[in-house]
């Protein structure tokens, strides 16, 4: 026990002493984001760094997607940290050296802050490799941000063969730095996308009923399905229903041929889910029937719902209350965005778990997604103390 605890001292040591490298990582992909499923240039700098650092690459895992792996010269467990890499359609706003040069492109969620934190803590482990019983797979992930994910296709393509348990991270500029939030349980929604398409009758706006008005049945549509959460869905489960297009008509006087809705289903249980989904499709059918129109719907089920295994979230909460103190891990409370890391923990057991970023200064208080997000960097350090944390429970 008192050897594991030496060791760790030795590799947080190396982590503060490395922090500057780390941050220069980070500011690096800030400046050349890439979106999802075209990070070719962030998968090449990832696989040299990784290969600089001695460790085992593999590369175009579901895609763009990079694996590092690191052996230890003693048998053990397998441990898999995840990190993603892919960018947003998003103008950077910010006046800082380190601003995207990539117009219309820019590191909105932090991804890049992830992908160089665990680089680091690849880095670290790997000069104490002698050291570690068992193995850790570095998983560097591309497309989280656009479904179907890129979490679903490094999965199919076998990356977690061989692997006793999965952790993520994800920084939170909602949290203050020093806190982490850690949650057992559903912690984030399936996310479904649909597209419904109305086929009806244009004619003049002076004779209405020589047309079937496409306006008139979207709107029956929208109200009908701002129903079924609340008359069709059992009252102690979660989900949401929401319209986010309504695109028809060409002219005030003109009666719409044609009209899209588009629309998201976030739902926990997977029986809700289904359900959500018939009860769209029969609402479409009936609506569209009744007044003599044809409709079509094109409907993606994406990510599942997030679940973190209790065994491994308990763990987690106890190992990190000893890097941070037991007051500075907070419940993470469950939300209906959605994380394409539940794919994995379908495969594994395991937890996903948050790291504060912000500080007093107010740039650093932006919500993700905004083009003026930006964190303080020392949540890279809790974010590698972390990952070196659990590893040194499994494998020191």
């Amino acid at each position: 026990m008192a050897d594991a605890q030496q060791l760790l001292n030795k590799i947080e040591k190396f982590v503060d002493g490395n922090f500057q490298e780390v941050v220069n990582w980070r500011r690096h992909m800030h400046q050349y984001p890439e979106l999802s499923f075209k990070e070719e240039k962030t998968a090449q700098f990832i696989k040299e760094k990784l290969l600089s650092f001695g460790l085992q690459v593999k590369t175009n895992i579901g895609g763009n997607g990079l694996i590092g792996i690191l052996e230890g010269d003693q048998p053990g467990k397998t441990i898999a940290l995840r990190a993603d890499f892919d960018a947003l359609p998003i103008h950077d706003e910010k006046e800082v050296p380190y601003k995207s040069q990539n117009p219309g492109v820019m590191h909105a969620c932090g991804h890049d802050g992830h992908t160089s934190a665990l680089l680091g803590t690849a880095q670290a482990l790997s000069v104490y490799r002698e050291k570690l019983k068992g193995k850790v797979v570095f998983i560097f992930q591309p497309a989280e941000e656009t479904p179907p994910g890129g979490a679903k296709f490094m999965v199919e393509d076998g990356v977690l063969d061989g692997v006793d348990y999965v952790f993520g991270i994800h920084l939170d500029s909602q949290a203050p730095l020093g806190k982490v939030l850690v949650g057992e349980g559903y912690q984030m929604a399936a996310v479904d996308k649909f597209a419904i398409h109305i086929q009806g009758r244009g004619g003049h706006g002076a004779r209405p009923h020589e047309a079937i008005d496409s306006i008139v049945i979207g709107t029956e549509i929208v109200s009908a399905l701002q129903k079924i959460v609340s008359r069709g869905v059992d009252p102690l489960k979660s989900a949401v229903v929401t319209i986010g297009v309504f695109q028809s008509g060409s002219a005030f006087n003109v009666i719409a041929d044609k009209a899209v809705l588009e629309g998201t289903v976030r739902t926990f249980d997977e029986d809700v889910r289904k359900q959500v989904e018939n009860q769209i499709r029969s609402i479409v059918e009936g609506i569209t029937s009744a007044f003599g129109a044809g409709y079509s719907i094109d409907y993606l089920n994406g990510y599942p719902a997030l679940y973190n295994h209790p065994q491994e979230t308990e763990t987690v909460r106890s190992l990190l209350s000893e890097v941070f103190k037991e007051e500075n891990v907070l419940e993470m409370k469950p939300t209906m965005g959605a994380e394409d890391f539940s794919y994995y923990l379908r495969e594994k057991p395991g937890t996903y778990f948050r790291v504060g970023s912000q500080n007093e200064d107010k740039a650093t208080h932006y919500p993700h997604h905004h083009p003026k997000f930006d964190i303080d960097e020392r949540a890279l350090l809790n974010s590698q103390k972390s990952f070196i944390k659990i590893v040194s429970h499994y494998l020191f």
